[in-house]
């Protein structure tokens, strides 16, 4: 029974080995397709984190101290130019206009009869004059108590949009409060930061980078329907972020957009004689992306890369790679560096072809 036991157990073990001995002869045997990378003229789609602000948004404020009487619009209305938006209680300011009209009144009475005495030698022409600017300060303080008496109506200056009216009907206010904000969201601006290095490119290379013309991407992932154009760089850059802002300006008819939104700008630039290959021919270990380059003898290397730009399924390599080099298009989690392997030549532009790149 022992030996009956004994040669089950030879047998097993032999074809334990025998089908290793395939596995292995398999393994040794299996193909991996190769490529290069593609040299080619593409573009790509660069994000930048974004503030939208009304390209005129302005704060109300108090010009003169009172009880707020009167609140003639609400909160998200749209208003126009020269409409009366709040009322200070007036009556103070009616009664020194009242007082000043008086005073010019008084002065003007003065002015004749020192005119008449004046004519007639019966005072001299230095009375007659000492009355003409006694008229003239009573007439600027009727005009200083009118404009007074104006501020009491606070009128919007231009069309848009009222904000928030933090103080209730009744408050008393002191001169310089804050009433509301007002903005005009017929176009809005978009602040973006851009690194130092992609600044110096946008400046330098001023035939390549195309037209003008940006993208925004709005809170909710969808893209903003009319397109901005930047207009101006600001004059430095920040010295704790090494960015400099950039500004472009978006037509907004429907006022979909609003001061304090965020978004993204989305630029398009174009890049000459770049460097691409597949997303799936790297591997990643510690946020380091490498790939295996085939040598002519078929021995694999793992190869340090730079990626310069991500776009969907390719990279577009800044250094490691050269465009002559040839590297395992699949198969990277199954080899080994020093590895000969058995290796099929793939067309590059064919492998391009199905994956989502965009050439010029």
């Amino acid at each position: 029974m022992k030996r009956v036991v004994s040669g089950i157990t030879l047998c097993t073990l032999l074809l334990f080995l025998s089908c290793n001995g395939k596995k292995e002869e398999k393994e040794e045997e299996a193909t991996y397709p190769v490529t290069s990378p593609v040299k080619m003229d593409t573009i790509i789609n660069k994000d930048y984190v974004a503030q939208v602000q009304s390209v005129k948004n302005i704060e109300i404020r108090a010009q003169e101290k009172g009880f707020l009487e009167k609140i003639y619009v609400d909160e998200g209305q749209y208003v126009h130019a020269g409409q009366t938006l709040f009322r200070i209680m007036p009556q103070l300011y009616q009664a020194e206009l009242m007082k000043a009209k008086a005073e010019v009144e008084q002065a003007s009475i003065e002015l004749r009869n020192a005119s008449t005495l004046a004519s007639n030698n019966i005072v001299s022409s230095n009375e007659r004059a000492m009355a003409k600017a006694k008229l003239d300060a009573a007439n600027a303080e009727m005009k200083l108590a009118q404009i007074h008496l104006s501020f009491t109506d606070i009128k919007a200056p231009f069309s848009g949009m009222i904000n928030r009216i933090p103080l209730k009907l009744g408050s008393l206010i002191d001169e310089g409060d804050l009433l509301t904000s007002l903005s005009d969201n017929t176009n809005m601006y978009s602040y973006f930061n851009v690194s130092e290095p992609e600044y110096l490119s946008y400046q330098t290379h001023v035939a390549d980078r195309g037209n003008q013309q940006v993208n925004l991407v709005m809170a909710n992932g969808e893209s903003f329907p009319q397109n901005g154009e930047i207009q101006t760089i600001e004059g430095e850059f920040d010295n704790e972020t090494g960015n400099i802002a950039f500004r472009a300006k978006f037509p907004n008819p429907d006022k979909l957009l609003r001061n304090g939104e965020t978004g993204k700008v989305r630029m398009t630039i174009p890049l000459k004689n770049a460097l691409i290959i597949p997303q799936k021919a790297t591997y990643e270990i510690q946020d380091q992306k490498y790939v295996f380059v085939v040598g002519k003898n078929g021995v694999v290397r793992s190869e340090n890369i730079k990626v310069a730009y991500e776009l969907p399924d390719v990279y577009v390599i800044a250094s490691g790679l050269s465009e002559k080099d040839r590297f395992l298009l699949e198969g990277v989690q199954k080899v080994k560096d020093d590895q000969k392997v058995k290796v099929k030549f793939q067309d590059p532009k064919k492998v391009l072809q199905s994956l989502k790149i965009k050439a010029e």
